[in-house]
C-alpha cells in the first residue's frame, strides 16, 4: 500500500506530466499528420492547379443585402501559373523598401504583393514570401475597393493610371469614366512598410443623383493549409467596433448559417465604428481598415462552389448620395504585410486604428505575453540576439520573484532539517492518521514551515513558461532569429539529434527520436535539480524522480529551441539559488553525495 506522501507525489508528477503532454499535443507540437496531408495539396496546385470556381458577381443593387459586396468576376479563365495570371491584365508596378509587386488596372485590385525582407527559409537566397496573388492563379488572394450601386465600375473596368509605378514618394491616381455622367478617381498611396491608403472619389457630372455604397474587402480563394496549432489563430480576424475581437477559422466559418437572402455563409455585424477586418496567417496578414469614425457593416463570408471555397472579410459603408455637380470622397486603408509588433503598434497610435495590436495573436494572457515580448525586444536592441535576451529576462524574472522563491527554498530547507522528527512522528502514530497530522501541523507551526511552499517556484514558472512559448511562437521577430552555434531559429526545435550523433552520421532521424543538444542540456539541469535533495527511501518515489528528467527531455525536444534554452537556464539558476539558501540555513546539500553515489561501486548481494 502506498502511503499518503507517495500518493501525493505520484499525483503531483502525473499532473505535471499531463500538463506538458497536453500542452505539447494541443499547443506546442505541430499536428504533423495534418501538415503532411496539406502539403501535397499545395504542391499539387503548383503542378496541376485546381483553381476554385470563380464566384459570380453579386450585382450592384442600390441597397445591398447584409453581407453583400462584389464577388469575383465570373469570366476569369483558369491559368497554370501565377506569372500567366499577372500577365493577363495591364498593371502598374509597386515598389517600396518593404514590398514589391503590382496593381491590376483591370478592376483596380491590389493582388500582387511580395515581402522583400522575408524569405521562406533561413537561407537568405530562398524565395521571398509572396502574400497576395491574382485571381486565376493557383492561390488567389487579393484586396479590392470600390462602390456598389448603379453605374459603379465593375471588375471588368480598366482604369487609367497617371503613372506606371507606385512608390512611397509617388502616389498614383486611377481614373474611370462610366460614360453616363459619373467620373471615378482612386488615389493610391503606400508608406515605406505595409500600409496602403485608398482614397475613392466619385464626381457626378450628370443630371440625376447617384446613390452608391463604398466597400472594401480581402478575398482568399481556396482553403489554405494551416499549421494546426491550438495556440495560434489562422483565418479571418477583425476588431469590429464595440463588438471587439472576432476570430473565425476557415472550418468554423464554413459551419456558419447562411446569410439571409444569400447562398453564402458567414457572420454580419451592423453599425460598427472603428477597427479592421481581414485574413491572417501566422506571420502575415491582409486587412481592410475603414474610416475609424464612420459606421460600417462588417462581415466574414464563406462561399462554396463544388469543392472550392472563397473566404472574404468585407467592409460595406452606408449609402452616399452624389447630387448632380457634387463630389463624394471616401478614404480607407489596406494593411498587407508582416505582423511586426513595433510597426503594428505604430499604426495603431498614428492612425488611431482601434485595437490594431490584436492583429497579433497575443492570446488570453495578453497582459503577460506582450510585456514579455517588450522586455525581450528591449534587450535584443541592446545586444542584437534574442537568445541572449531570453537569458537576461530570465535573470530579471528570477530577481523579481526572489523574495517569494527565497521563502519557498527556506521553508524547504527547514523541512529537510526536521526530517528526522517527521519520520519519528510517522512511526509513533502510524496507526492514528488524525493524531499524526495534528503532530505534523504542530511541528510546522513551531518551526514556521509552510509544507506547500516548495510548489511556488513551479507555479510561478508555469505562466512565464506559457507566455514565453506564446511570444516565441506567434511573433515574427522570433522567426529565423539565431542564437549561437547550430541554433539558427529560436522559434523552431533544436535541429540536432543524439541518435545520429548530432549530424555526424549521414541519416535522418524519425521525428519522435529527434532529441537535440539543448533538450539534453535541459534534462541534465533538471537532473541536477533533482539531486539537490536527499534520495527518497521509497523505491516508487526514487524511480519516478530518476525517470522525470528523461521524460521531460523527450517531451520538450519538439518545443522551440528558445523555450528549451529558457528552461535549462532557469533550472541552472534555480540550482544555484537553492544551493546558496541551503548552505545559509545550515542544511546539507546532497548534490555531491548523490552524484558520487551514482559512480560508487555497489556491494554484491549476499549469498544465501
Amino acid at each position: 500500500m502506498l502511503n499518503t506522501d507517495n500518493k501525493n507525489l505520484i499525483l503531483a508528477i502525473a499532473l505535471s506530466v499531463a500538463v506538458l503532454i497536453g500542452w505539447n499535443y494541443f499547443v506546442g507540437a505541430p499536428q504533423l499528420e495534418r501538415q503532411r496531408q496539406a502539403q501535397p495539396t499545395v504542391a499539387g496546385q503548383a503542378d496541376n492547379p485546381t483553381v476554385p470556381s470563380p464566384s459570380p458577381r453579386e450585382g450592384q443593387p442600390s441597397t445591398p443585402n447584409p453581407g453583400t459586396v462584389p464577388g469575383t468576376a465570373s469570366n476569369v479563365p483558369a491559368v497554370e501559373t501565377r506569372e500567366a495570371a499577372l500577365a493577363r491584365t495591364p498593371r502598374i508596378r509597386l515598389e517600396t523598401p518593404a514590398l514589391s509587386g503590382s496593381i491590376s488596372l483591370k478592376g483596380g485590385r491590389v493582388d500582387d504583393v511580395a515581402l522583400k525582407g522575408y524569405h521562406e527559409t533561413v537561407d537568405p537566397k530562398s524565395p521571398r514570401i509572396v502574400l497576395l496573388s491574382p485571381s486565376g492563379s493557383p492561390t488567389p488572394y487579393y484586396a479590392e475597393f470600390g462602390w456598389v450601386g448603379p453605374g459603379a465600375p465593375t471588375l471588368d473596368t480598366v482604369w487609367t493610371a497617371d503613372s506606371d509605378v507606385l512608390t512611397p514618394e509617388r502616389p498614383v491616381t486611377l481614373t474611370a469614366d462610366n460614360g453616363a455622367g459619373l467620373l471615378f478617381r482612386r488615389r493610391l498611396e503606400v508608406d515605406d512598410k505595409f500600409m496602403f491608403t485608398v482614397q475613392d472619389t466619385v464626381e457626378n457630372k450628370g443630371q440625376e443623383p447617384a446613390t452608391l455604397h463604398p466597400y472594401g474587402l480581402v478575398s482568399r480563394h481556396g482553403k489554405p493549409p494551416t499549421q494546426g496549432y491550438y495556440v495560434l489563430h489562422e483565418g479571418l480576424i477583425g476588431v469590429v467596433g464595440d463588438q471587439g475581437l472576432q476570430e473565425y477559422g476557415y472550418a468554423t466559418l464554413d459551419k456558419e448559417t447562411p446569410i439571409p437572402g444569400q447562398s453564402t455563409r458567414g457572420k454580419v455585424w451592423n453599425g460598427a465604428v472603428g477597427g479592421f477586418l481581414g485574413i491572417t496567417d501566422k506571420y502575415w496578414a491582409a486587412a481592410v481598415v475603414p474610416d475609424q469614425a464612420t459606421p460600417y457593416q462588417g462581415s466574414f463570408t464563406s462561399r462554396q462552389e463544388g469543392t472550392a471555397f472563397t473566404y472574404q472579410a468585407n467592409v460595406l459603408s452606408d449609402a452616399r448620395t452624389v447630387a448632380p455637380g457634387a463630389t463624394v470622397e471616401v478614404t480607407r486603408r489596406l494593411f498587407a504585410g508582416a505582423k511586426e509588433t513595433q510597426q503594428i503598434d505604430a499604426y495603431e497610435r498614428a492612425l488611431g486604428i482601434k485595437k490594431f495590436d490584436l492583429m497579433i495573436d497575443w492570446g488570453w494572457f495578453y497582459f503577460i505575453t506582450k510585456p514579455m515580448f517588450k522586455a525581450l525586444d528591449f534587450f535584443f536592441r541592446l545586444f542584437g540576439n534574442f537568445g541572449v535576451s531570453i537569458l537576461i529576462v530570465t535573470v530579471i524574472l528570477k530577481g523579481f520573484f526572489l523574495p517569494l522563491a527565497n521563502r519557498s527554498y527556506v521553508s524547504m530547507a527547514k523541512m529537510k532539517a526536521v526530517q528526522p522528527e517527521m519520520v519519528a512522528i510517522r512511526e509513533r502514530f502510524k496507526d492514528d492518521k488524525v493524531k499524526q497530522q495534528q503532530e505534523m501541523m504542530a511541528l510546522y507551526k513551531r518551526d514556521k514551515i509552510n509544507p506547500v511552499a516548495g510548489c511556488w517556484p513551479i507555479l510561478i514558472q508555469i505562466p512565464v513558461f506559457f507566455a514565453l512559448y506564446k511570444v516565441l511562437f506567434v511573433t515574427i521577430e522570433m522567426r529565423h532569429a539565431p542564437f549561437f552555434g547550430w541554433i539558427r531559429d529560436l522559434a523552431a526545435p533544436d535541429p540536432t539529434s543524439i541518435f545520429n550523433l548530432f549530424g555526424l552520421l549521414p541519416f535522418a532521424v524519425p521525428e519522435f527520436l529527434h532529441i537535440g543538444i539543448w533538450p539534453i542540456i535541459m534534462g541534465i539541469t533538471m537532473f541536477l535539480q533533482m539531486k539537490m535533495n536527499p534520495e527518497p527511501p521509497d523505491p516508487v518515489q526514487k524511480a519516478m524522480f530518476a525517470w522525470m528528467p528523461l521524460i521531460f527531455t523527450f517531451m520538450l525536444a519538439s518545443f522551440p529551441a528558445g523555450l528549451v534554452i529558457y528552461w535549462a537556464w532557469n533550472n541552472l539558476l534555480s540550482v544555484t539559488q537553492q544551493y546558496v539558501i541551503m548552505r545559509r540555513n545550515g542544511v546539507k546539500v546532497e548534490l555531491w553525495d548523490n552524484l558520487r553515489g551514482l559512480f560508487a561501486k555497489k556491494p554484491a548481494p549476499a549469498k544465501s
